[in-house]
């Protein structure tokens, strides 16, 4: 039984733990409590076309709670309305022009459409997503349908995304036609929902598999520094005045970039340098309940930027999702990559913000009840290059005996994503 210590108890960091639960495992955040971007308003759903969060949810004895979307159509709201969103898009990439119709202007349509015909092929190497669909398909696309999804997943800008770090999926079925390569890529379609949660919350995922690994969990105590030791490695927890030593066999970093590059400076600086260049995007989630329940047929919507709005998304919660029928509950998301000066006002004035916005798009009334959860620095930025620098971070940890890391960072943002990369942590150590 080896001694590992896993820094971070978000969802990737206790995947890692109930990997590793034949082992002496602990767990340090120095956060109050377990769960990272799953606690309070964080991440509200998980894919289940993909198996690594259901599993986990069954593995842990917690399959009496999922709960599906009851609808899973959502809307985009552009040009003074809300206008569905095409179905079977690529993170927006239409695949089909003809389902364009309707949601942009009949030019922009048949700008579109020239992609059908044009020659050229997919990219060799990385490009920013908003360059490379914009050249095919026309600047509509991008702004009122590539943006707004990415601006959802990442909080970033089409402009700025990695083509080849979001969009995999395009890459692989990559051909002249960027319409006939979504079409590939989202396939024939599949029967049953696309997206789940927990009816007693997402949180609940991090703590039972902190609790089926038999993890020694401590919070309030961030990690100071690791470094190595000549039988292992060893990690400083704890406040200046109150230092604590774990000597370990086997380190997961499962932190965000900033504090991951901080703490692997002195063990895996190649590493280290890699990781400080992955920015971040903070957001804020703005929750209101409503004497009235929103109208329409849609599950939310999303908001382009260059609608100038400071909403970019909402959620029909009580719609969406059975459990909450009759509350009136609808979750705002605030914030994309660079809007520093919107998230600087207080949460007054952002709730306010937030509301009205809600009311000119859907014309709710003033909400009765608001509160706001802010999440500085939540989203990794992908940004042109990122599977290359991923690469090379994890040259420079595997280089280190018994160190390895996890996290949104690196493969994907997604619940599923993290599990996974959590587990691959846990294999490269364990």
């Amino acid at each position: 039984m080896a001694r590992v210590v896993v820094v971070g108890a978000g969802i990737a960091g206790a995947a890692a733990a109930y990997a590793l639960r034949v082992h002496d495992v602990t767990v340090v955040d120095g956060a109050a409590a377990v769960g990272g971007k799953l606690r309070e308003d964080g991440a509200e759903q998980f894919l289940v076309r993909v198996p690594e969060a259901l599993d986990l949810v069954h593995a842990l004895g917690l399959g009496e709670q999922v709960v599906h979307p009851r609808t899973a159509t959502a809307a985009v709201w552009s040009r003074g309305r809300l206008h569905s969103l095409p179905p079977r898009t690529m993170l927006g990439v239409p695949s089909s022009v003809r389902s364009l119709l309707g949601m942009l202007r009949p030019s922009e349509v048949i700008r579109a459409s020239a992609d059908l015909v044009a020659p050229g092929d997919f990219p060799d190497e990385d490009v920013a997503v908003g360059s490379y669909v914009r050249r095919r398909l026309g600047d509509a696309v991008v702004d009122r349908l590539v943006d707004p999804l990415l601006g959802g997943v990442y909080a970033g800008r089409a402009d700025e995304l990695s083509l080849f770090a979001t969009m995999p999926a395009l890459r692989a079925s990559g051909g002249p036609s960027l319409v006939r390569s979504a079409r590939a890529a989202v396939g024939p379609g599949a029967d049953g929902p696309v997206f789940a949660t927990l009816t007693g919350g997402l949180e609940q995922l991090v703590r039972s598999a902190l609790a089926a690994a038999g993890a020694e969990v401590v919070t309030g105590r961030a990690v100071r520094r690791i470094s190595l030791t000549a039988t292992g490695l060893r990690v400083v927890h704890g406040p200046s005045t109150d230092e604590k030593v774990i000597d370990a066999d086997a380190v997961v970093v499962a932190v965000p970039a900033a504090p991951a590059s901080r703490l692997l400076a002195d063990v895996a600086p190649l590493a280290a340098a890699e990781l400080s260049g992955i920015d971040y995007a903070s957001v804020a989630i703005a929750s209101f309940r409503y004497d009235v329940a929103p109208a329409g047929e849609w599950s939310g919507f999303l908001v382009p930027a260059v609608e100038e709005r400071a909403v970019k998304a909402a959620t029909y919660s009580s719609l969406k999702w059975s459990h909450l029928d009759g509350l009136g509950l609808v979750r705002c998301s605030l914030g994309r990559v660079g809007e520093v000066a919107l998230l600087q006002r207080s949460d007054e004035e952002l709730m306010s913000v937030a509301a009205a916005d809600i009311s000119a798009m859907t014309g709710l009334p003033a909400p009765v009840e608001s509160r706001i959860t802010r999440w500085g620095g939540g989203l990794p930025q992908y940004s042109v290059g990122h599977l290359g620098r991923v690469e090379r971070i994890r040259a420079a940890v595997a280089a280190v005996p018994g160190l390895a890391v996890c996290g949104a960072a690196y493969d994907g943002v997604g619940i599923p994503a993290c599990i996974r990369s959590g587990y691959a942590a846990a294999a490269q150590v364990g």
